[in-house]
């Protein structure tokens, strides 16, 4: 019998979400000098399609290939599912950060969104501020689709 203790199986939390997202395809938006880059993932086990909820893990890495540090103090996200309802959701930062990125580095993280139907699109764009002059500006966060085995697609 197995030990499962010392299984393989067992990785790194990071690790692991790294392996799941490295052969997802990116969808990628640059805005003066910032760089928004987003994979998803459907979530099968957090899915309930005999109850209209259907779930989708993101990642989003953010690279400021400028010269000055950014902050990010805003998000806006355009959701919209197949039967055409569109969400707006807005609000301070992300996943309770107003991260700072200096020049040269990343900022990632990973959420999630859930629907009512079997997919639909997101997109929007995160208010940033430069950090040395304090201008403010918008990013544009790309276009990305929320695809599930569910989604029936027909060609007309």
């Amino acid at each position: 019998m197995p030990d499962w203790a010392t299984s393989p199986l067992l990785q790194d939390p990071e690790e692991a979400m790294n392996e799941l997202f490295s052969s997802l395809p990116v969808y990628e938006a640059v805005t003066e000098h910032v760089r928004v880059q987003v994979q998803v993932f459907w979530l099968p086990d957090q899915s309930e399609p005999d109850e209209h909820s259907y779930c989708w893990a993101y990642r989003i890495r953010i690279g400021n290939d400028g010269t000055q540090p950014v902050q990010l103090l805003e998000r806006t996200w355009h959701i919209t599912d197949t039967a055409g309802h569109t969400e707006y959701v807005h609000g301070s930062g992300v996943v309770g950060e107003l991260p700072v990125i200096q020049p040269g580095a990343l900022y990632e993280y990973t959420s999630g969104a859930s629907l009512t139907t079997p997919g639909g699109f997101m997109s929007g764009h995160y208010l940033m501020q430069d950090k040395s002059s304090g201008r403010r500006f918008d990013v544009s966060i790309p276009a990305f689709s929320l695809d599930s085995p569910f989604l029936l697609r027909q060609i007309h």
